[in-house]
C-alpha cells in the first residue's frame, strides 16, 4: 500500500485538471493510470482508489496528494466491527469501582507476554479475545509508578495498533489519547505518537501526519554521542513517519532527507532493537531498509523495489512488517510483468501470515492486476482469490 485510504477524489481531480488545461487522456498519460479509471473516478462511478494511485494523479497535476484525498476513511466492515465489539466496549467502559479480583502489575505484564506470540503471528481473532480483559485489568491498576504506567500505555498502544490495522479509526484514536494520558515518560509518549502518525497516514491525513511527526522528531532529536538505543529508536520512528507522509504527499526531497537521518539513527543503534519490551517500538537498520523499499513502491519504482529487496536481510522482520514487505515485492513483480513471481510471493505472504493476509486490500489489488491479464486462472490464482475474498 502500500497503505490504502478511501477517497472521493473525482470532483477535485476534475476541477484541478481543468485548471491545468489538461484533458482526461493527458492526465491518464502523465500519471500512468488508465483512461478508463480517470473517467470512472471523475464521473463518480468509482469513489475510492489506492493512495498510490492518488499520489500519481497528484504528481501529474503538481499538487500535494492530500489535496485530493477525503479526510475521513470508511469504517471497518460489519463483520470486523462485530468481532471487535468487546474491545471497543472495554475501551469505553467507565472505571470500575472494584473488581472481584484486583489486578496486579505482574498479572498485566503476564497478559502482555501472552499476547506476544499472537502479535507475532498476527492472530487477530486471538488478540480480539485477549484484549478486553487485559484492557480492563490495566485500567484498574491503582499504582502511579512508572512501571504501572508503562504497562497501561503498552496495553493501550497495542489496542490502538490493532484497531488501526482493522480500520476502526475512531476507537483507535480513543486508545491513543488514553495512552498519551498515562505515558510514563517522553519516550513512552513518542511510541504512542508513532501509532497516531500511522493512523493519520492510513486515513489520508498526510499533512497532519507530516506536521506531527516532524514536530516530535525535532523535539526528541538526541545527542548522538550520548543517545541510548531507545532514544535513537524513538527519534528514528518519528523520522520514518515524516518520510512516509512526505513521500506520499509528493515531497520527495523532504522524504529523502528524513529517511537519511533515520538511517543514521539506525546505524548508531547497530541492530534491530526492541525498545524496552515493546515490540511496536522495534527499530534498526532492517526497519529503515524496509521503509526505503516501501518508498520505492509508493513512487512506482518496481525495479528499485526488487533491487533493494534482493539485499534485504532474511528473517529479520516479522509480523505485519514482514507481510507488508512481501506485498511490496509481489506488487513490484506484477508491475514488471513477472506474474509467476508475483503469485509465488503472494502465496508466501499468505503462508506466513494466514490470519492477516485475507484482510489486505493491497493483496487483492495485486492479484486483480495479475488476473486481469490472464484469460484463464491457475489453481494457485483461484486459491489466492478465495483467500482475499475476490468475487467468483
Amino acid at each position: 500500500m502500500p497503505e490504502h485510504t478511501d477517497t472521493h477524489i473525482g470532483e477535485r481531480m476534475r476541477e484541478i485538471r481543468k485548471r491545468r488545461g489538461m484533458t482526461q487522456r493527458e492526465l491518464a498519460t502523465s500519471s500512468g493510470v488508465s483512461l478508463s479509471l480517470v473517467r470512472k473516478l471523475e464521473q463518480g462511478e468509482y469513489t475510492d482508489t489506492r493512495m498510490e494511485t492518488a499520489r500519481r494523479f497528484a504528481h501529474a497535476l503538481r499538487v500535494p496528494t492530500g489535496r485530493l484525498l477525503r479526510r475521513d476513511a470508511d469504517p471497518a466492515d460489519s463483520a470486523t466491527a462485530d468481532r471487535w465489539a468487546l474491545v471497543r466496549a472495554a475501551l469505553l467502559a467507565p472505571p470500575a469501582d472494584r473488581l472481584d479480583e484486583e489486578p496486579t502489575t505482574a498479572g498485566v505484564a503476564a497478559g502482555l507476554s501472552d499476547a506476544e506470540p499472537l502479535f507475532e503471528a498476527l492472530d487477530l481473532l486471538g488478540l480480539a479475545a485477549l484484549l478486553p480483559p487485559l484492557l480492563r485489568d490495566a485500567d484498574a491498576l491503582t499504582g502511579t509508578d512508572s512501571r504501572t504506567r508503562d504497562l497501561q500505555g503498552r496495553v493501550l498502544r497495542l489496542a490502538a495498533w490493532l484497531l488501526t490495522q482493522t480500520r476502526q479509526y475512531e476507537a483507535a484514536a480513543l486508545a491513543i489519547d488514553r495512552a498519551l494520558d498515562v505515558s510514563a515518560d517522553r519516550l513512552d509518549a513518542t511510541a504512542t505518537v508513532n501509532t497516531h502518525c500511522w493512523l493519520l497516514l492510513r486515513t489520508g491525513r498526510l499533512a497532519e501526519a507530516r506536521a506531527l511527526a516532524t514536530r516530535w522528531a525535532d523535539d526528541t532529536e538526541p545527542r548522538m554521542s550520548r543517545a541510548t538505543p531507545a532514544e535513537l529508536a524513538g527519534w528514528g520512528w518519528m523520522l520514518l513517519r515524516t518520510a512516509g507522509a512526505a513521500v506520499r504527499d509528493n515531497r520527495p526531497g523532504e522524504a529523502a532527507d528524513a529517511l537519511r537521518l533515520a538511517r543514521s539513527a539506525a546505524v548508531a543503534v547497530g541492530h534491530e532493537e526492541i525498545a524496552g519490551a515493546d515490540r511496536l517500538r522495534t527499530f534498526g537498520p532492517t526497519t529503515v531498509a524496509q521503509h526505503r523499499i516501501e518508498h520505492a513502491s509508493v513512487v512506482d519504482r518496481p525495479d528499485q523495489v526488487l533491487t533493494l529487496a534482493a539485499h534485504m536481510p532474511h528473517g529479520t522482520i516479522t509480523g505485519s512488517n514482514r507481510g507488508r514487505h512481501l506485498l511490496d515485492v509481489a506488487n513490484a513483480h506484477a508491475r514488471m510483468r513477472h506474474y509467476g513471481d508475483a503469485i509465488e510471493v503472494l502465496h508466501r505472504a499468505r503462508s506466513e501470515q494466514p490470519a492477516w493476509f485475507p484482510h489486505q486490500r493491497y493483496a487483492r489489488d495485486i492479484l486483480g492486476h495479475v488476473i486481469g491479464r490472464r484469460r484463464t486462472l491457475t489453481a494457485d490464482m483461484r486459491t489466492l482469490a478465495d483467500a482475499v475474498g475476490m468475487p467468483a
